[in-house]
């Protein structure tokens, strides 16, 4: 069982790191996720609570962002991300008991750590999801199947000195709650700060991913340990997750767009003996060999630069960027309950082009 705990600049390097791997593509910049950690700790207390020692009547809020991590003016500030959480509590008559974070990620899982150090919330450890995922209902724990269930959200971001910055209030389903929180990012040029769709502890319980922020920390920490001692980092996360190293090669044919809030595209790794070709929609989707599927969303499909073994997330994918591909089963992931509903997929099928439900 885990043990609330003070989180520590360190863990804050390691969360970064580890949940950039759990991003698949997705979840953010760990550069930006290690300083808002830090900053965070700088802050106040950091305290990491396991869900099980919250009380099932006690209110969580989920904090998130939104956007395209590709997106070059994308602009979002530590001051954003808590004035979603005071904006909500006050738009909405909502006092919550704890944070949760939407997802894992470079940055994802660091998202909380500034809310619950300036607020004074502790920091629960049961994510939406334990790896990131493109759309808003994904990481909502199936609350669309709540009959009546009325989303509300609030939204921060955009450049004030450029005139982009934008706040949005919303109430009302969660599909289109959330594509007007996905219209928000647009308008504020690529990226904001979220509030959205308290929970009880009870419901969270049930339905998040349960201990992905201390799964986060643990994969980072193993990593650096393999960093420190020489050893090959890559390794170290595939024996970690239980997964397999793909290939190395190089990034050729990379088509990458930024089209309605997310990053879409293709490319293909090739070395002397093979290619494989990667699609993604933030996250990376689909990883097939010679027509063979290695592995579909929500598997994790991770690239890491060959040189460093770093993980480079889809947005920092480059044309001739030696890279090496890993991917490993989703039964190895903590997911919620979100990533388990085969409706969702639909929209991710049409925004790739390729079958994705058929290998659920």
């Amino acid at each position: 069982m885990s043990y609330s705990r003070i989180l520590t600049k360190q863990d804050a390097t390691a969360a970064a790191l580890g949940g950039a791997v759990l991003g698949g593509g997705g979840g953010g910049s760990r550069f930006l996720g290690e300083r808002l950690g830090l900053q965070a700790i700088d802050t106040g207390t950091v305290k990491l609570v396991p869900i099980e020692e919250i009380p099932d009547n006690a209110i969580l809020l989920t904090v998130s962002a939104v956007g395209a991590p590709a997106a070059l003016n994308a602009c979002v500030t530590a001051t954003d991300y808590v004035n979603t959480v005071q904006r909500f509590a006050a738009s909405f008559d909502c006092k919550p008991a704890g944070i949760i974070t939407n997802e894992c990620g470079g940055n994802a899982t660091l998202n909380g750590w500034i809310q619950a150090a300036t607020l004074h919330l502790p920091l629960v450890d049961a994510p939406c999801d334990g790896r990131a995922h493109p759309t808003g209902v994904m990481g909502a724990m199936s609350l669309q199947r709540q009959k009546g269930f009325v989303s509300r959200q609030v939204a921060i971001g955009g450049n004030r000195a450029e005139g982009s910055y934008l706040e949005t209030i919303i109430r009302g389903s969660l599909e289109h709650a959330s594509q007007i929180i996905r219209c928000t990012s647009i308008e504020a040029e690529g990226l904001v700060a979220v509030a959205r769709n308290p929970v009880t502890a009870a419901y969270a319980k049930e339905h998040a991913a349960i201990g992905a922020i201390e799964q986060s920390i643990s994969l980072g920490k193993v990593m650096l340990a393999a960093q420190n001692q020489e050893a090959d980092i890559v390794a170290s996360a595939v024996n970690f997750l239980h997964g397999v190293i793909c290939m190395t090669g190089r990034i050729q044919h990379l088509k990458l767009e930024t089209k309605n809030g997310f990053d879409v595209g293709t490319y293909q790794v090739t070395n002397e003996r093979q290619s494989v070709e990667l699609t993604f929609w933030n996250e990376n989707m689909t990883l097939t060999l010679n027509d063979i599927r290695l592995a579909t969303f929500p598997d994790l499909i991770m690239t890491f630069l060959t040189d460093t073994g770093m993980p480079v997330t889809s947005s920092e994918v480059r044309e001739n960027m030696k890279i090496t591909v890993i991917y490993t089963d989703k039964c190895h992931l903590r997911l919620g309950s979100g990533l388990r509903d085969k409706e969702l997929y639909i929209v991710a099928e049409q925004a790739v082009g390729k079958e994705i439900i058929s290998y659920l």
